[in-house]
């Protein structure tokens, strides 16, 4: 689907319908999501540059990612989708600057390009171009990685609270199970963030280098730039000092499991102690002897009652005074 915007009136207006046999010379951003072929070969042909394939912007190296073509910028960042549900993923999105226009090209639904439009359409600066555009959207993508920092590093203080705060439901199986998959998905969330920002980082700092000379950016449009640069350092600092964290967490959990095992085994171990004079009380009593002067006594059933119980007894409270148990 190819969706083109253009200044209207103090905004950025959405053009419906769209031509692809013509293009507006003010339209500043073309939006492709998941584009047809038709549209890659429309767009090509009017704005003149090449639209990356899907495998392009797949591709992991640096040369494939960030280049410059026919006096326009390719550059493809890893951007998160879906962070909200239980399946966060990520996805390729390349940003594409040819003159005063911008070329976005994506096969998923990053939530910052939804709130960047809807922001652009109610007000937006004068004069916008494609560069403007970029700022706001990489702006947008930062600022909604750091709100799933903030919320990952609350949820991670909640399931640590859980873990070190005594309560009444400890040793529930089903319990510790939910939390080891939070802590899983946390990390997993975590280490998505992380590649995103550094995807991000490189995009900044390509688009700084390259265009740092030529005039293009604006004094102000720089300085936002070197902002970005220091909050995308400053967000991977923290994703890292976040997978730290969810790595403490993730071996506290497994140690207050291995705590309540241990528990288990010698809780059994006592048990098994405890009932082995009893039992072999019992045995001998057990015996098929003719000769056993306690079978004789007529409290004989009730003297090896209490020695059982005797035996059971004295075992536990050398247990307790030992400060074994």
């Amino acid at each position: 689907m190819l969706s083109v915007f253009a200044p209207s009136g103090g905004s950025l207006r959405k053009v419906e319908p769209v031509e692809l046999t013509a293009l507006r010379p003010d339209a500043v951003w073309l939006d492709l999501k998941a584009p047809t072929p038709e549209e890659d070969k429309a767009v090509e042909k009017l704005v003149g540059i090449e639209i990356p394939t899907r495998e392009d912007m797949q591709e992991i190296e640096i040369s494939s990612r960030l280049y410059v073509e026919n006096n326009s910028r390719y550059m493809t960042a890893t951007l998160l989708c879906a962070t909200d549900t239980s399946n966060p993923r990520t996805t390729p999105v390349s940003f594409i600057l040819t003159d005063h226009r911008l070329v976005t090209v994506r096969y998923d639904e990053p939530k910052p390009f939804a709130l960047v439009a809807a922001k652009l359409a109610r007000t937006c600066p004068s004069g916008i171009t494609g560069d403007a555009v970029l700022v706001e959207l990489l702006d947008g993508i930062i600022d909604r990685c750091a709100d799933i920092l903030e919320r990952v590093g609350a949820e991670v203080d909640a399931v640590s609270n859980e873990i070190f705060e005594p309560s009444a439901d400890r040793g529930h199986a089903r319990k510790y199970s939910q939390i080891l998959l939070t802590i899983g998905r946390k990390g997993d969330l975590t280490s998505k963030v992380r590649e995103s920002l550094v995807s991000i980082g490189r995009v900044l700092s390509f688009v700084t280098v390259e265009l740092e000379g030529n005039g293009r950016w604006t004094k102000e449009q720089k300085a936002q730039f070197k902002t970005l640069q220091r909050d995308v350092q400053s967000l991977t600092d923290h994703a890292s000092y976040l997978s730290s964290k969810i790595t403490f967490v993730l071996d506290a959990m497994l140690g207050v499991v291995n705590l309540e095992q241990n528990n288990i085994i010698k809780l059994f171990s006592v048990m098994a102690v405890v009932l082995m004079p009893p039992t072999l009380i019992a045995s001998i009593y057990g015996m098929n002897f003719k000769i056993m002067p306690e079978l004789e006594w007529q409290h004989g059933y009730t003297f090896a009652l209490i020695a059982m119980v005797f035996a059971a007894v004295l075992p536990y409270v050398f247990f307790k005074w030992k400060k074994w148990l």
